[in-house]
C-alpha cells in the first residue's frame, strides 16, 4: 500500500467514514498485543514492572497509575491517561482511534470503552467494515459496573455513569448519568458532599 493511500485512508478513519480490515492492514505495528499479554501475567507485586509496560503500552500515561489486571486493548497505542487514574478487572478498549482520559478518573469492573461500531446493512460488513470516533473522558469521572461508552462520546468532568449504562451520547460536567441508553438523571451539587462520608 502506497504512502498516498494510507494518507487517504486515514482522512476517511478521522472524519468517521467506514473502512476495512484490509485497508487499515498498514496499522498494525501499532498494537501492543505482546506487552498487554506480559502485563495480564505480571505478578501484582512486581510494580516497577506493570509501570514500564504501561509506558510501552499506552500513548501517554500519568502518574500514580492503577490498572488491574486483566484488561484488553485493541491497539493500546491509541490510549491516553492522564494522572491518578484507576481501572479495574477486565477493562476493554477498543482503540481504533484515540480514546483520551483525564485526571482523577476512576472506572469499574467489566467497562468497555469502544471507539468502532459497524454499519448496520451487511454488504458494508464486508471485510469487517467499521467507523471510529474518538472517547473523551475529562477529569474526575466514575464510570461504574458494565458500562458500555459508545463512539465518539464525551462524559464531561466530574460526572458518574451508572452501573449497567451504555453512553450513546454526551453527557454534561457534574451529572448522574444513568441507563440504557444513558441519561443524565440530576446534576451533581454541593448537597452530595453531605452523603455516603465516613464523618458527619
Amino acid at each position: 500500500m502506497s504512502q498516498g493511500h494510507e494518507e487517504e485512508v486515514l482522512a476517511r478513519i478521522a472524519k468517521g467514514l467506514v473502512y476495512t480490515e484490509s485497508e487499515a492492514a498498514f496499522q498494525a505495528p501499532r498494537r501492543r498485543t505482546d506487552q498487554i499479554f506480559a502485563y495480564n501475567h505480571t505478578p501484582p507485586g512486581e510494580t516497577e514492572r506493570q509501570r514500564s509496560l504501561l509506558v510501552e503500552i499506552f500513548g501517554t500515561v500519568g502518574e500514580r497509575t492503577i490498572l488491574l489486571a486483566p484488561f484488553h486493548a485493541g491497539f493500546g497505542s491509541n490510549v491516553h491517561i492522564g494522572d491518578d487514574f484507576f481501572g479495574n478487572v477486565n477493562l476493554t478498549f477498543v482503540d481504533d482511534v484515540d480514546i483520551r482520559i483525564g485526571d482523577g478518573v476512576m472506572i469499574a469492573p467489566s467497562v468497555t470503552l469502544t471507539t468502532t461500531g459497524h454499519p448496520v446493512h451487511p454488504s458494508r460488513r464486508v471485510d469487517f467494515g467499521r467507523f471510529s470516533e474518538p472517547i473523551v473522558i475529562e477529569d474526575k469521572v466514575w464510570i461504574g459496573s458494565n458500562v458500555v461508552v459508545l463512539p465518539g462520546v464525551r462524559i464531561g468532568y466530574g460526572s458518574v455513569i451508572g452501573a449497567g449504562s451504555v453512553v450513546s451520547r454526551d453527557i454534561p460536567p457534574m451529572s448522574v448519568a444513568v441507563g440504557t441508553p444513558c441519561r443524565v438523571l440530576r446534576a451533581i451539587t454541593d448537597e452530595d458532599l453531605t452523603t455516603r462520608t465516613a464523618t458527619p
